[in-house]
């Protein structure tokens, strides 16, 4: 099975800092969201892979579906997004007919327009019968990172908190 890498470029660039070009799957579908209304996106590894291996394990199985590793939340866990959604497609070799398609079906393009989305990954694979499969995954609503120091605990309730660190204190009160 071959695996398409078009956006390999594009990805290695963004990592490194450098400008992306417009055509890359990101800023094509950065577009988008922006005529809409919405804010942009910017590629993401743990979701590229999560893409990745969705395309792969559709194109083995040469299978467009949504299960075909587990269940999505189960394969988002790793994302530690708020919300997410996948788009998946198969028969185009190219990313911009692709979204194309997804823009045109109702049920794609409210996934390509989640609300407070910040990042996506995009991945295809092609399968022994020479069908390229796509997988895309778009999520928001990250976890806050913890400032360094922030340590957990349990309430009354016993749930996990969150306790940051003195950063003075005045008569026993911790501020």
């Amino acid at each position: 099975m071959k695996v398409h890498f078009a956006i390999v470029l594009s990805l290695l660039l963004g990592s490194c800092g450098f400008a992306v070009a417009e055509s890359s799957p990101a800023s094509l579908i950065s577009e988008f969201r922006a005529k809409q209304g919405e804010g942009s996106v910017v590629i993401d590894a743990t979701l590229n892979r999560i893409a990745l291996d969705q395309a792969r394990a559709m194109a083995a199985k040469d299978k467009l579906d949504h299960d075909v590793l587990g269940p999505f939340n189960s394969r988002m866990a790793p994302a530690k997004a708020g919300r997410a959604a996948e788009n998946i497609a198969y028969g185009y070799e190219g990313f911009k007919k692709t979204l194309d398609q997804w823009i045109n079906s109702s049920g794609h393009r409210k996934n390509l327009l989640l609300p407070k989305a910040s990042r996506v990954g995009i991945a295809s694979a092609r399968s022994a019968t020479n069908r390229t499969y796509w997988a895309m995954v778009i999520a928001g609503d990250y976890e806050a990172p913890r400032p360094a120091g922030a340590k957990n605990a349990k309430s009354k309730t016993g749930k996990a908190t969150s306790v940051q660190p003195c950063r003075a204190r005045i008569l026993g009160l911790c501020f």
